[in-house]
C-alpha cells in the first residue's frame, strides 16, 4: 500500500466548476467590484514587482504565452492561449491557468483555472482604468466585438462606473443577440445595433473587443468625436490592432507596460517614441489621467501579468472556508529530502499481490 501523502504534498486547485461555483457564491457584480479593487491595489505599489513582457510563441493560427510576475514575496504566472479560429471548431478562443508560488521556498500555493477568471480580471482592468479616464457622467457605452468577453464587460462597467446603457454590435448578429439574452436581467438597458457608427452613436465609452488576428478598422477616425473615453482591448498581439492609426494621434494614451503594448498593442502602429503614460502613475497621482471635457482618452490595454497576479491572489484569499476548491496531490514530499527515489520505491506495488 502506497504510502499516504503530507500535508505539505497538497495545493489548492480551483477547477473549473470551483470558479464557477465561487463567482455565484460572491455575486458577478461583487466580483467584478472586488477584483477591480485588488488590480487596482496592485497597480498603486507597481514599482514592487518584477516585469517584463510575455513570454510568446506565435504561429500563423494563434498564440501560446506564459506571463510571469513576482513581488518578492509570493510568485504567480499563467499559461493562456489565443487562437480566432478555434470557436469555428466549437472551442474557446481564449484558455488559460494560473499558479501563485512561495518565493522563499519555491513551493506552488495556489493553482486554478483561468479561462474565466481572465475574463473577470480584463474585465474588472477596463473598468478600474475607466474609472480613472472615463469622464465622470458616463453612462452609454458601446460594446463592439461581442464575444466571450462582451458580457463581462458590460456588468464591470456597470459595477464599477455605473454604465447604465450598453449598445451592441458584432459583424455576427447571432452574437449581438445572444449577448443581448446574457444581459437581459442585469439592469442594463441593452441596444442590439447593426453597425459600429450605430453603436457609437451617444456613447461615452467606446469598447472594441474583436478576435481576428490582422491590423484591422474596427474604428475609423471619423467616428470618433471629442471627449470620449475608448477601451481598446481586442489588440493583443504582433499585427493585430482594432482602431485606425489616425486615432491615436489624437488620442492620449493610456498603457499598462510600455515595452509590452508597443510589441502588441494598438500603439505598434506608431513610431517607438511616440508619448503614452503608464496607468499605474495615473492611478498613483503622479501623471494626470483625464483633464479636459474634449480630450479623447484610450486605454490601450493588452493584458499585463500583474493583473494576473491580482486575480490569483484575490482568489487564494476567496476560497478560504468554503468548498470551492480541491486539496491536489501535486508537490512529493519525501520524509528525507534527500531520498526522493526512496519514496518511489516504497509506493511499488506489492508483486505478490499482497
Amino acid at each position: 500500500m502506497s504510502p499516504l501523502p503530507s500535508r505539505l504534498a497538497y495545493v489548492p486547485f480551483v477547477s473549473v466548476a470551483d470558479m464557477m461555483g465561487l463567482v455565484h457564491h460572491i455575486g458577478v457584480e461583487k466580483m467584478l467590484t472586488d477584483l477591480a479593487a485588488e488590480i487596482e491595489a496592485d497597480f498603486l505599489r507597481w514599482p514592487a514587482f518584477d516585469k517584463t513582457p510575455r513570454v510568446a510563441s506565435h504561429s500563423a493560427i494563434g498564440v501560446i504565452e506564459l506571463m510571469p510576475t513576482s513581488d518578492g514575496e509570493t510568485y504567480g504566472f499563467k499559461y493562456v492561449n489565443g487562437h480566432p479560429k478555434n470557436t469555428a471548431e466549437g472551442l474557446q478562443t481564449v484558455t488559460a491557468f494560473g499558479v501563485l508560488a512561495d518565493v522563499v521556498t519555491g513551493y506552488p500555493k495556489l493553482l486554478s483555472e483561468m479561462t474565466i477568471l481572465t475574463a473577470l480580471r480584463t474585465a474588472a482592468t477596463s473598468a478600474m482604468a475607466a474609472k480613472h479616464l472615463a469622464p465622470e457622467s458616463a453612462r452609454t457605452m458601446a460594446m463592439i466585438g461581442n464575444g466571450a468577453q462582451s458580457e463581462f464587460q458590460c456588468l464591470a462597467f456597470k459595477a464599477v462606473c455605473g454604465i447604465d446603457t450598453v449598445r451592441l454590435y458584432d459583424i455576427d448578429p447571432t452574437a449581438t443577440a445572444r449577448c443581448a439574452r446574457n444581459l437581459a436581467d442585469s439592469g442594463l438597458t441593452v441596444v442590439q445595433c447593426r453597425s459600429g457608427q450605430e453603436a457609437i452613436e451617444g456613447a461615452q465609452i467606446i469598447t472594441t473587443c474583436t478576435a481576428d488576428k490582422q491590423y484591422a478598422t474596427i474604428l475609423t477616425d471619423n467616428m470618433v468625436g471629442a471627449g470620449v473615453h475608448i477601451n481598446a482591448i481586442g489588440g493583443d498581439c504582433p499585427g493585430k490592432t482594432e482602431l485606425h492609426r489616425d486615432i491615436l494621434h489624437r488620442a492620449s494614451i493610456f498603457v499598462e507596460y510600455p515595452p509590452q503594448t508597443r510589441i502588441e498593442g494598438e500603439i505598434q502602429q506608431l513610431d517607438p517614441d511616440h508619448a503614452v503614460t503608464e496607468l499605474w502613475q495615473v492611478i498613483a497621482g503622479q501623471a494626470p489621467g483625464r483633464s479636459d471635457a474634449r480630450q479623447i482618452t484610450l486605454f490601450d490595454s493588452v493584458g499585463f501579468a500583474i493583473e494576473d497576479f491580482s486575480a490569483l491572489r484575490f482568489i487564494a484569499k476567496a476560497i478560504v472556508g468554503t468548498p470551492f476548491f480541491a486539496p491536489l496531490d501535486m508537490i512529493a514530499d519525501p520524509d528525507d529530502p534527500r531520498d526522493l527515489f526512496g519514496m518511489l520505491q516504497r509506493a511499488k506495488p506489492d508483486t505478490m499481490g499482497n
